[in-house]
């Protein structure tokens, strides 16, 4: 059964999506920072050889945060009706993103050596960099771009 709703507060009280768009594009921003920012501090704990960078608290942080990125993410790409792999430089982003995450799954293995803990935190940082040029500029190579001739 459903409760009768007024066509005047159904309009006052909804957000439509698209309405939503900055409040998403915001949350996305701030979960980005949050996430990478999560990724350093374990990836500093996991250096140091401290357990609490592989506890469960800690990872379950990440999950969640990483899962609502992904979410924040998949909201703008409905508002705006992009299609990640017809978008170039949403292809590069996406391409990016998943040897972010081969790279972080490395730097924070325990049975990784202090030099591959090394390079492949400062890879993933790398590819990071890339990804959030590549959201400022729309180009499929980011900053990289001003080095074409």
């Amino acid at each position: 059964m459903q409760i009768p709703i007024s066509p005047q507060l159904e309009d006052s009280c909804v957000m439509t999506l698209v309405e939503s768009y900055p409040l998403i594009k915001q949350a996305h921003i701030a979960l980005v920072l949050s996430s990478v920012s999560l990724f350093s501090v374990r990836w500093l704990l996991a250096f140091a050889n401290s357990k609490h960078a592989l506890r469960t608290p800690m990872r379950h942080l990440s999950y969640f945060v990483d899962t609502s990125l992904l979410l924040a993410a998949l909201l703008l790409l409905e508002i705006l009706q992009l299609n990640p792999f017809s978008t170039p430089w949403l292809t590069s982003k996406l391409f990016l993103l998943l040897t972010y995450i081969a790279l972080g799954i490395i730097a924070l293995k325990q049975s990784s050596s202090r030099s591959i803990k090394i390079f492949s935190f400062a890879a993933a940082l790398l590819c990071f960099a890339v990804m959030i040029s590549i959201a400022h500029t729309h180009d499929y190579l980011g900053f990289l771009a001003l080095l074409k001739p």
